[in-house]
């Protein structure tokens, strides 16, 4: 009864612990992202080319589109249901795909793994879903380093995923699909129990800012620990599984937050609800006006920056170019989160899970960084939110030169660049499409732009990099399977990639370029709040 109680008390601890939950999703939620760590075994179980093995791939992808079905019940069921419905969609795709590698049913038809790869890729729509529209409810002041965070921890999941299986299971293929369809199921039953929308009060929010700020640095921790051990050579058993133990114990870590909050006796029930009922309400920049007690009024952009319907949006100029330059960014990304395994390879690496954590730890970076630092420069200079992709854009296209025209170590960095910039182009447009278009429908709108990835993954992975690939290899002795060994093998790849990237830097320019009135407002809005925050403090 005291825990029932608990649970439906409007206590800041319950608020702060469903947040504490939404990262334990999306550290799991990346499964997505790790197909290179088992490709290899599918494409020789299933004895596949590089065309058929990349659109198993685009398969996997393909499940996001999906998500439009996960956006359209964010605003009609709870997010314990959607999470439910992700935790029973992953069981059923990595379970199948572990029957398979793990060779304890025969392999299946090709258009059935299809289907359950699709399922598998589908489930983490709805997990990303129910966290990200929440959390962006919640912290809806902070929605910059509340995307970061949660963009952060999903791009550190590759690494959490890959590293935990090497250190626990050395990497067996079977013995990782088993982690994938086990462990976020269990993470999504967890965050069903505490993971509710509860929107912020001006008693809640005092202390917000240092709030994420721990997290911010608990999740740099994380991505440290990480980094050590991957560059830190090969691991004796018992290292191993102290590493392992270590990682746990910092992904618990953020539970000291809402720890804080059940045991502080700084400020009790009646303190918070006399400061809620003193407190200015000040709604959302993108929404209706900005109200304060002594009737203050400021009216946003009539048409940018308020809520849109999908068809409202999709009637604006700037929806489309935010939508094209997103597939600039994700689908080249896509491309080499998808074909690791073969690029190392052909390079001469016969371990590649060095370069599948190196892409998703400076992924966590790219997301953190620009997280934070894309919420400050709006706060300090009204710096458009789409100048941070524009910078991204520049960066991963000299990362694909670096590819293009390898020389030692030149993997290793071209990698970690594309995790970056692929991080940076995630995080920051989440908080750009509610900037623009509102939060009301949020969860469609970002499942919407979502369609960027199993798209960009059929156009750059599926069709450029399978039908270049295949056709400089040459076929195996026993007639079975092809290969490609050499720089030239995605060469092209890489050159026609960088050009995309170009292109959607100019995208991105444009857009911060229409939007920078948006943004002037925003600025101006955060300075009117802290100017009443600090006379309210005064009094």
């Amino acid at each position: 009864m005291v825990f029932l109680a608990f649970l439906s008390s409007p206590s800041p601890a319950i608020k702060w612990l469903g947040f504490v939950c939404a990262v334990w999703v999306q550290a799991v939620a990346g499964n997505n992202y790790t197909f290179s760590n088992y490709s290899d075994a599918l494409k020789s179980l299933m004895a596949l080319s590089q065309l058929q093995l990349n659109n198993l791939s685009v398969a996997k992808d393909v499940g996001k589109a999906f998500g439009i079905l996960a956006g359209l019940a964010s605003n009609k069921l709870p997010p314990s249901t959607i999470l439910i419905l992700g935790a029973i969609q992953g069981l059923i795709g990595y379970g199948a795909q572990w029957l398979v590698v793990s060779q304890k049913i025969a392999p299946l038809p090709y258009w059935q793994m299809c289907v359950f790869l699709c399922l598998g890729g589908n489930s983490t729509t709805w997990m990303n879903t129910a966290v990200l529209v929440t959390c962006m409810r919640n912290f809806k002041n902070n929605q910059g380093p509340i995307s970061g965070i949660l963009k952060g921890y999903l791009g550190l999941s590759t690494a959490i995923f890959t590293d935990a299986s090497t250190a626990l299971f050395s990497a067996n293929p079977s013995a990782f699909l088993l982690t994938l369809t086990i462990i976020p199921g269990i993470i999504c039953l967890i965050a069903a129990i505490f993971l509710r929308e509860m929107p912020p009060t001006a008693a809640q929010e005092k202390n917000q800012s240092s709030m994420l700020n721990f997290f911010n640095v608990m999740a740099i921790i994380v991505a440290l620990y990480l980094l050590a051990y991957d560059i830190s050579g090969n691991h004796g058993r018992i290292v191993s599984l102290v590493f392992a133990a270590g990682l746990f114990v910092l992904l618990a870590a953020p539970l000291c937050i809402p720890l804080y909050f059940v045991f502080s006796t700084q400020t009790t029930n009646v303190d918070v609800e006399r400061q809620e009922n003193q407190s200015l309400l000040i709604q959302d920049n993108k929404n209706s006006a900005i109200k304060v007690e002594d009737g203050i009024e400021v009216k946003p952009q009539p048409v940018i920056g308020e809520d849109h319907t999908i068809f409202q949006a999709s009637c604006t100029f700037e929806f489309w170019v935010l939508f094209l330059s997103f597939l600039c960014g994700v689908g080249t990304g896509m491309c080499v989160l998808n074909n690791l395994g073969q690029m190392g390879r052909a390079l001469g690496y016969s371990d590649v899970s060095i370069f599948i954590s190196l892409t998703s730890i400076w992924g966590f970076f790219g997301r953190i960084i620009s997280g934070i630092a894309s919420e400050y420069y709006i706060g300090k200079s009204a710096t458009p939110r789409p100048l941070w992709n524009a910078l991204s854009q520049v960066l991963v296209a000299a990362g694909f030169v670096v590819m293009a025209f390898p020389f030692p170590g030149s993997l290793h960095m071209g990698s970690s660049m594309v995790g970056m910039c692929y991080g940076v182009r995630l995080a920051v447009t989440v908080p750009i499409a509610s900037e623009l278009f509102g939060l009301k429908y949020f969860g469609l709108m970002y499942n919407i732009l979502i369609l960027n990835l199993p798209l960009g993954s059929f156009l750059f992975s599926g069709l450029l990099a399978g039908y270049l690939y295949d056709a400089q290899a040459t076929t195996a002795i026993d007639g079975v399977g092809n290969t490609c060994i050499g720089p030239h093998c995605y060469r092209l790849v890489f050159i026609i990639m960088a050009v995309v990237s170009i292109l959607g830097f100019g995208l991105d320019l444009l857009l911060a370029q229409r939007t920078k009135n948006l943004y002037m407002k925003i600025y101006e809005i955060k300075k009117l709040k802290k100017y009443i925050a600090r006379n309210t403090s005064l009094k």
